[in-house]
């Protein structure tokens, strides 16, 4: 029930030639944007292309912890060219104070590298003193999201918003995660994390330096092919032992994803009464439990809504958001299969943050798991268990790669990266949400659209 595609399968003619010997200087003359090559993640990469510039904007509370993390580099020579710079406005609280964050982020951009990372880590406005202190944090919502859509490059910049319940460990694998390749095309987000408490960290018999799902049990619905092959790739990439579930008519392509990734196949309609019986039955019986599960399968039965007929809109509703209720319901029931310390993570769309012509059913269902995804999550904390969702927008399949050419190109080009995203980079961040290091971030829905220009 993936209707994603292959992985991707369109080339962009228009990146190519932006950055061609003849169309990069004539791109430059017409003033055209040009989409730069994404620094994308590979085993054994370093965190970032370069030194990092930490700087502190009132009393940061966050920046001595930041240089603890083995990988950060931090600059000395004061015209290196940066991989990153890092802002701790933690303790920012005054109007002077955000002046400061907005001349020492003006400095740091000049001297960014391409693909460099732009990151902000500051207070929760709800958790300050006063009204002014609440004022100046929100206005760093506006700032990061308008520098995101100025960096050039394929620069990112994003903000993280820390609750002061949180320990500074607790912020960690975000930190890892907006720093490094793998959050490519995540930009202009925000992120917040609290309190880790029993869904964070790793089990005490976890090896430190092993990756970050070694010994644990996925489920990624949908995973024959596109996105949620990408996502199995991902997570057996990481250590993990991945159950890729399909519906029965996409058996051979998801016994393919199986066998790449040295996983198991499950063939079962998602959407049939007994499916999540069926599910538990399978991961306690053959595995022992689970410790993650994707809700990526998703369907598109696309037209007006004054031409919409109950078939369509009932068999989108029924894959995209009333099997992951139905799912989700098992799961977090007594004697559940999902583990203490378990991650649920959907995968939503920016259809359902923006809406989207013709798509009234789709975007509705997406809208759903997005609703159910901050309802779920402060109930299933009580069990360890963190909820999020991705939204991604324009990403590069066989999919989108059959629209018409008009339809493809604008997709590609309406968001700050000028370019579609690629499976992998939903796949990363999906991965990300699923850390055991993660426990502080729940309830989140983060869109990985390269900050497309539509929608909040």
């Amino acid at each position: 029930m993936s209707d994603t595609g292959n992985a991707r399968t369109s080339s962009d003619w228009y990146r190519m030639l932006a950055n061609g010997r003849i169309g990069g200087p004539l791109s430059r003359q017409l003033g055209l944007p040009r989409p730069a090559q994404l620094r994308r993640y590979r085993p054994g990469q370093s965190l970032t292309d370069g030194p990092v510039r930490l700087a502190t904007a009132g009393t940061g509370k966050l920046a001595d912890h930041v240089l603890t993390l083995p990988e950060v580099d931090q600059v000395v020579e004061p015209d290196a060219r940066l991989g990153a710079l890092v802002l701790d406005a933690t303790g920012l609280d005054t109007l002077h104070e955000l002046s400061v964050a907005q001349e020492l982020l003006g400095s740091g951009i000049r001297r960014l590298r391409p693909c460099g990372r732009v990151l902000v880590l500051a207070g929760t406005p709800e958790q300050a003193g006063d009204i002014t202190a609440a004022a100046a944090r929100q206005a760093l919502d506006g700032l990061i999201r308008s520098v995101a859509k100025e960096l050039r490059d394929g620069a990112t910049a994003n903000l993280v918003q820390v609750s002061t319940e949180a320990a500074p460990a607790d912020t960690d694998s975000t930190v890892r995660f907006l720093l490094s390749a793998r959050s490519a095309y995540v930009d202009g987000q925000v992120v917040r994390v609290g309190a880790a408490g029993s869904a964070g960290g790793a089990s005490p018999d976890t090896d430190a330096g092993a990756p970050p799902h070694a010994g644990r049990v996925v489920v990624v619905t949908g995973s024959a092919r596109g996105i949620g092959a990408a996502i199995a790739e991902v997570f057996a990439r990481d250590g993990a032992t991945v159950v890729c579930l399909d519906v029965p008519a996409q058996g051979e392509a998801l016994a393919a994803t199986a066998n790449r990734i040295g996983g198991l196949a499950l063939q079962l309609d998602i959407t049939t009464p007994d499916a999540a019986d069926r599910l538990s039955e399978y991961v306690t019986g053959r595995l022992g439990g689970v410790d993650v599960i994707v809700h990526n399968a998703g369907i598109t039965r696309d037209k007006l809504l004054v031409n919409m007929d109950d078939a369509r809109w009932n068999s989108v509703l029924a894959v995209n958001l009333r099997a992951q209720l139905e799912l989700n319901a098992a799961l977090l029931a007594p004697e559940t299969p999902l583990r203490t310390g378990g991650r649920i993570v959907s995968v939503a769309s920016t259809s359902g943050i923006a809406g989207n012509r013709g798509q009234t059913n789709y975007a509705a269902s997406k809208a759903g798991v997005i609703g159910m995804v901050r309802a779920l999550a402060p109930r299933a904390a009580g069990q360890g268990i963190t909820v999020n969702a991705v939204a991604p927008g324009f990403i590069e399949t066989e999919m989108t790669a059959a629209m018409p050419f008009g339809t493809r190109e604008a997709g590609r080009r309406i968001n700050s990266l000028h370019q579609g995203g690629e499976p992998v980079d939903v796949a990363e961040t999906v991965a990300w949400l699923a850390e055991p290091g993660s426990g502080g971030v729940t309830g989140q829905v983060v869109r990985v659209c390269g900050q497309s220009l539509l929608g909040a």
